[in-house]
């Protein structure tokens, strides 16, 4: 008797295989799933809460649409997006994304460039929620579960990472205050952070909860400008002046020196613990077999 062999695949599947397609694939879904619950809430929720829950039912569909992307096109078990460490990584993340931006208003506050005058309503605070949330599910699965983890099939996790990043940061070059200082500094920075999470966990769960709840914190906590765009009117009242290196200027403390410091280092932290977890993978011309 011959032994079993698997069937080769056919020409349709070989070419979903391929990552600049299924790249692509991802490029074409996620932004249509992710505008899809933009415009519901700004045409047809009636308040906060709906809006929330249509930015539930876009983000649930982006994760799907994701899920069935991968499981179809590279036959294999979605585990970026396991189930039983979604919580506890969520919420490390929500917890760490609070923090790192708390710090570096801490460090604005200290050198008297940053104020804070009084408090708007609380209500400031739920209206906040779906842009921040939306957002870090759709730049996430895109920027690090689509651009990152493909570029890293073919090019290694140090070259993808380089790549990711400065795909990452020429996307808000659309935003309406972008400037230079604010792409390098983002790509530098947030770069390393977000793919520092993933490399660390080969999931997508704590990025996607430090990436909501940076864009939340800076906009609807503190008011701050987010990447370039219209200042919101968050919860506190509040003044940012001084020198566009130390505050951001007019595309926000994302451009500043403080966040390149303060968040690049533990960016750089994470990266040098993945390397010691052997989570980095090598460029395809060094790779054994």
């Amino acid at each position: 008797m011959h032994p079993a062999t698997a069937t080769p695949p056919g020409i349709l599947m070989r070419v979903l295989h391929f990552a600049p397609v299924r790249l692509y694939l991802l490029y074409i879904i996620l932004p249509y799933l992710y505008l899809a619950g933009y415009f519901y809430r700004q045409d047809f929720a009636k308040g906060p809460w709906e809006g929330l829950w249509a930015t539930t039912l876009s983000g649930i569909a982006m994760l799907g649409m994701y899920g069935i992307v991968v499981h179809y096109c590279e036959r294999r078990q979605v585990t970026e997006l396991a189930l039983p460490p979604a919580a506890r990584e969520l919420g490390l993340g929500l917890l760490v994304g609070f923090g790192l931006y708390t710090l570096c208003m801490g460090v604005l506050m200290l050198t008297g460039n940053y104020r804070i005058h009084g408090m708007n309503s609380w209500h400031v605070l739920i209206s906040g929620l779906s842009i921040a949330l939306a957002t870090g599910v759709f730049e996430e699965l895109l920027f690090r579960a689509g651009v990152f983890r493909l570029a890293e099939e073919w090019f290694g996790t140090w070259w993808a990472l380089l790549i990711s990043s400065v795909v990452f940061g020429l996307t808000h070059l659309e935003n309406d205050a972008a400037s230079l200082q604010g792409i390098v500094s983002i790509s530098t920075w947030a770069g390393a952070l977000l793919v520092g999470c993933y490399l660390l966990t080969r999931r997508m769960w704590l990025g996607i909860g430090l990436h909501a709840a940076w864009n939340y914190t800076q906009g609807s906590v503190y008011s701050g400008i987010v990447s370039g765009n219209a200042p919101p009117n968050g919860f506190f009242k509040s003044t940012l002046q001084g020198p566009d290196w130390l505050t951001g200027g007019s595309f926000g403390v994302e451009a500043s020196v403080v966040p390149l410091v303060v968040c690049g280092t533990v960016g750089v932290l994470m990266l040098v613990k993945a390397v010691r977890l052997g989570r980095i993978v090598p460029p395809p011309w060094k790779r054994k077999g």
